[in-house]
């Protein structure tokens, strides 16, 4: 889809006004937002002070130096559960060996002082190890342990990483929980890459519980071509062909008509397309709090494995599922407290900021052996959005969550809107440098009711320094979203991580046990189809 502008009706200059001007509708957001959590200046590095650092330096991606916009400085949270309390020194150890020869987590992110462009640089430094390697020491006898691991995360969302280092921090917790022996944080500044190449470049430390050698492994999707209009040969007349290649015809103009109200869906949101309100969305001139609370849980995969199968439809469809379902019950207790039992939650806007990764991981193997060979591999951030429809309503039959999902997805598949929406964000870049990005991106979350990613994790159990690991769950910081819904599998489990600002949900644990009390209702209607079935 063509996005650039008619000369016979605009010059280049009057077409940035104008969107300008409607960009200018959400200029209060800025003010709205308020977040006090201070944004660190980057450092300023002159030309001249060593010729030899300048020859080195290499320019951030405008999609990674975006993220240090004011309101828009993300950071990437991994919460790791361990078996086992953590060897600081063990750990520490392992992270140098591996870990410091990607070039990005020994870099500092600076600023050239005499040019003046604003354009930040990669400039290779030093690192100290026990900078970056935090071991607080935190009292918690007789204190419920559980809360203590979610307001240490919470605190962290109020703070930002010192930009004279590296911009990563790996936060050690050596108690006990009802989770895990211990847990860690590992906090990555989000200039530094996007989840799934983080994820590729944090599995390089682990190795397979069963074979301390092995690297750990991702699932390859396989991709199952479910329509046959191929035809036996020797029913391969005239007719049938023009049949054939008339049902193409069909779908490919479904598939680009699928990408222009994709696309225009995208740029109306951006603009002043807002969902309707509810416990999970902002109110005008809601002030944003400066913390975000964090919860997760953690459900069986084979059990979604089995209702995918059931049901005929993907892991995602079934994890879209889980998550309508959950909202749905949080919706509607929170409006039958409230007294609103009028409220029709069918006539509701609701869509999830689905984050899709457009870029090929470069996989665990790969980048283990380019890090032993210290070549250097550099993956940044290539993510476009996708504005996913979610369905509030309380259904007789749960499966019906699961159904909704899989007709929406299946839209969504059929279309290139996911890829548009990258190259839209770039235009905007280019035409509005990195302030006007920046605010389109922010736009895009604050008129939506959530956000969502998931995240393909290992197949097999694993460790990393003699550490087995029990979970792990990424979330985010510093997102401007009232809710974030991020999914992760490992081994034979699934984790959601549910961020959220403190402000707009209060009791974030009772929207966790949700979840799981949808996809137990979700798996025992899948059962009772299954029986049905059988007899």
């Amino acid at each position: 889809m063509a996005l650039e502008p008619s000369n016979q009706q605009y010059s280049p200059s009057s077409w940035v006004n104008q969107i300008s001007s409607l960009l200018n509708i959400g200029s209060s957001l800025d003010m709205e937002r308020g977040r006090k959590k201070m944004i660190l200046k980057p450092i300023l590095i002159s030309k001249n002070l060593n010729k030899n650092v300048e020859e080195e330096a290499v320019l951030l991606s405008p999609t990674s130096q975006m993220f240090h916009e004011p309101d828009y400085n993300v950071y990437v949270l991994a919460i790791m559960g361990w078996k086992v309390p953590i060897e600081v020194d063990a750990m520490k150890a392992e992270i140098q060996r591996t870990m410091l020869k990607h070039p990005r987590f020994s870099s500092l992110q600076v600023m050239d002082e005499i040019n003046g462009s604003g354009k930040m640089r990669w400039v290779p430094t030093t690192v100290n190890i026990d900078d970056h390697i935090i071991v607080p020491q935190i009292a918690h006898d007789n204190m419920d342990t559980d809360k203590l691991v979610e307001e240490y995360i919470s605190n962290l969302s109020t703070t930002n990483v010192d930009m004279s280092k590296p911009l990563w921090e790996f936060h050690v917790l050596n108690m006990k929980t009802s989770h895990a022996e211990a847990t860690s944080i590992f906090r990555i500044h989000h200039s530094i890459g996007d989840g799934t190449s983080l994820m590729s470049l944090l599995l390089s430390c682990f190795r397979t519980t069963s074979d301390p050698t092995s690297l750990p492994t991702l699932p390859v999707s396989s991709s199952k071509d479910k329509s046959n209009l191929s035809l036996s040969n020797n029913k391969k007349t005239i007719w049938s062909l023009m049949w054939q290649y008339l049902i193409k015809f069909w779908l490919l103009i479904k598939f680009w008509f699928n990408t222009v109200v994709d696309v225009f869906l995208f740029i109306a949101t951006a603009l002043f397309l807002k969902d309707s309100q509810s416990p999970f969305t902002t109110t005008r001139g809601y002030k944003w709090s400066t913390r975000q609370k964090y919860t997760y849980r953690t459900i069986s995969l084979d059990d979604i494995k089995f209702i995918k199968n059931v049901t005929d439809c993907s892991v995602n469809d079934v994890v879209l599922g889980i998550t309508q379902a959950a909202m749905s019950r949080y919706i509607l207790r929170r409006y039958e407290v409230e007294g609103k039992r009028k409220f029709l939650p069918e006539g509701m806007r609701c869509r999830a900021n689905v984050i899709v990764n457009l870029r090929p991981a470069l996989g665990v193997q790969t980048l283990a052996e380019t890090i032993e060979k210290n070549v250097k591999v550099i993956q940044g951030n290539c993510i476009g959005f996708v504005i996913f429809p979610l369905t509030i309503a309380q259904f007789s039959n749960p499966l019906d969550y699961v159904r909704k999902s899989k007709t929406s997805m299946d839209r969504k598949k059929h279309s290139l809107g996911s890829l548009c929406t990258f190259y839209v964000s770039k235009l905007f870049l280019k035409f509005f440098g990195f302030k006007g990005a920046a605010k389109l991106a922010k736009r895009v979350p604050f008129q939506t009711t959530l956000a969502m990613s998931n995240v393909i994790g290992p197949r097999e159990e694993i460790s990393c320094a003699g550490h087995p690991l029990v979970f792990v769950a990424p979330t985010c910081s510093g997102y401007p979203t009232g809710i974030m819904v991020h999914v992760c599998s490992y081994a034979k489990k699934l984790t959601f991580a549910i961020a959220a600002d403190e402000g707009i949900i209060p009791d974030l644990n009772q929207l966790g046990d949700d979840f799981v009390d949808s996809f137990m209702l979700i798996k025992e209607a899948a059962l009772s189809k299954l029986r049905t079935k059988a007899d």
